[in-house]
């Protein structure tokens, strides 16, 4: 019982010190990681995969992914520098490649590190629709979604443990029955719904920020939808990270006026 009552002072201590605020959104959030943590990791990760990778470079594509990378990194320092945050993007290093794949996907890895993948163009389509999905993937990486989602893992696994140190005297098999509860029931009512939430935000952000670089977010409605038709079910929205199609291009409508109130506020406007 003292072991556990130790490891869960621990957690706590480890909830009330991980509870920082993002300067991008202002709200509190759950993260023990920080970017001088994680920076110089997503950096070297990025590098190695480069190498290992064909890299386009030279075409109309790849100057493309560049173009659109550009002025979204700039649409998020002109937000920042708005809302009082100037400098919060010094130590993000910017790169954007475009990579020989089929794979329908891009991220940006923490810092701003971006791989945009050939085989999602063709679903892009045009310059908005590349902006619809930059402005996603960097919204992941400007509210921190990488360093919170190591967080909760971190946080997971201390569960683990005080359910462990808690259940020692009970025999092998109740403890692998309460771990097994345990491992499901934090997934669903916890971890996963933490991930479709940084989903949803990314969504939201992601429309602002393709908005002020001057790409009219109507735009995402329809590559969302394009996205949509590439799949064929999937899993059920409730054991997944990422909002059902239908959930997503619902909540995509109703965020869209606000993406287009903040552009306005830079003096970019839509019909």
């Amino acid at each position: 019982m003292r072991k556990s009552v130790l490891v869960l002072s621990g957690f706590i201590l480890m909830m009330f010190f991980a509870c920082t605020t993002n300067p991008f959104t202002g709200k509190t959030q759950f993260n023990a990681v920080s970017n001088d943590q994680i920076f110089p990791a997503a950096f070297q990760q990025y590098d190695e995969f480069l190498k290992e990778n064909k890299v386009i470079t030279g075409t109309s594509d790849a100057k493309m992914v560049t173009t659109v990378g550009q002025k979204i990194a700039a649409a998020a320092e002109k937000y920042l520098n708005a809302n009082g945050y100037q400098g919060y993007l010094k130590d993000y290093q910017w790169e954007y490649k475009l990579v020989q794949d089929p794979a329908l996907n891009a991220w940006c890895m923490p810092g701003g590190k971006i791989v945009v993948y050939t085989g999602i163009l063709p679903v892009t389509k045009t310059e908005a629709g590349l902006a619809t999905v930059l402005g996603h993937e960097i919204s992941h990486a400007l509210l921190n979604h990488g360093g919170q989602r190591m967080t909760a893992q971190q946080a997971q696994q201390v569960g683990a443990a005080v359910l462990g140190a808690a259940t020692t005297g009970e025999s092998e098999a109740a403890q692998q029955i309460y771990m097994q509860a345990y491992g499901v029931g934090s997934n669903v009512l916890g971890v996963l719904p933490f991930s479709r939430n940084h989903e949803s935000e990314a969504d939201k952000y992601g429309l602002i920020l393709m908005a002020i670089a001057g790409y009219n977010p109507d735009d995402a409605l329809a590559f969302w939808q394009r996205m949509s038709a590439q799949g064929g079910g999937g899993t059920p929205e409730l054991l997944s990270t990422h909002p059902s199609d239908a959930t997503r291009i619902a909540n995509l409508q109703k965020m869209i006026p606000e993406a287009k109130a903040e552009a306005a506020k830079f003096g970019v406007t839509f019909k």
